[in-house]
């Protein structure tokens, strides 16, 4: 469910409330709740949440943070960024 038929549905809810049944509206308000508190994920089609929620669990990261992870690789990879290397030839302080 998109979040444009969830809009829709408690527009419509809110236009017959007393027409709406109790669980019906605790439904509609819980969705709305749940987009609510993750509106700023991005949201990927099925196959790709698979693998990034397989991905987040190998790196022992949340999905979030698999995404940044993923995006900043991406960017230093293709030189949006610039990446942080070492050459053979610079001092190193010894520290890891």
């Amino acid at each position: 469910m998109t979040s444009s038929d969830t809009a829709a549905q408690l527009e419509d809810a809110a236009d017959r409330i007393a027409d709406v049944a109790r669980p019906d509206l605790q439904i509609l308000l819980r969705r709305a709740a749940l987009r609510l508190r993750n509106a700023s994920a991005v949201s990927m089609e099925d196959d790709v949440e698979e693998a990034l929620r397989n991905l987040a669990g190998e790196l022992g990261l949340t999905r979030n943070d698999t995404i940044r992870f993923i995006v900043r690789e991406w960017m230093e990879k293709n030189t949006y960024l610039p990446f942080h290397s070492l050459d053979e030839d610079s001092d190193a302080d010894g520290t890891a």
